[in-house]
């Protein structure tokens, strides 16, 4: 399967592409972004980019969860970061304090909250994206930490900010353990979320 992306010319605000977005087709099974004021569409993802992301929300959700420190989303869910800047990450958690300071949720649109960590899973089609224009607006919307899966490789790379720029503060490639700065005990192996078949 060969996977292709669509960028827009013509730029849009948050508001304007939530309006966009409301009038799709209920069964369109592609991923529209806007970074930047353009709208970029992805189709769905190729194997194994789904196995990584369910066994990644899974185990971030299963800690965040039984220790009660906030919330944990899947890549459905829409963040709206700036006026111009409405991204769904693979995997994000928000703590207990940011939810309780950002506006309340509305029901089908977009969260307007910046959440304490997300995970973006490389696939040929977004690696571009992942590694350049989300990094940029990652870091600048003040995220604490950015994991990059390359399953191709395999590896994860933990990005956290520090002086208001990402640093590599944790990585494992081929095998082994990231742990995280945000969360203290939370950590992943790569065997843990690469799947078996």
């Amino acid at each position: 399967m060969i996977e292709t992306a669509f960028v827009s010319i013509e730029t849009f605000t948050s508001e304007e592409f939530e309006r966009l977005m409301a009038d799709l087709p209920a069964n369109d099974p592609n991923t529209y972004e806007l970074i930047d004021g353009r709208i970029i569409m992805t189709p769905p993802a190729g194997w194994p980019h789904g196995r990584y992301e369910a066994h990644i929300v899974s185990k971030l959700a299963q800690f965040v969860e039984s220790c009660n420190l906030g919330l944990v989303f899947g890549s459905s869910q829409g963040f709206r970061l700036t006026e111009k800047d409405t991204v769904a990450p693979d995997a994000a958690y928000v703590s207990n304090q940011r939810w309780a300071e950002s506006p309340s949720p509305v029901v089908g649109k977009p969260l307007r909250v910046i959440p304490n960590l997300v995970v973006e899973i490389l696939s040929p089609t977004t690696a571009k994206n992942d590694l350049e224009d989300k990094r940029a607006l990652y870091e600048r919307c003040g995220i604490d930490e950015y994991w990059i899966v390359d399953p191709q490789k395999p590896s994860i790379t933990i990005l956290a900010l520090k002086g208001g720029q990402y640093e590599e503060m944790d990585a494992a490639r081929g095998h082994g353990r990231v742990h995280s700065r945000i969360l203290p005990g939370f950590s992943v192996a790569l065997e843990e979320i690469a799947p078996s078949t």
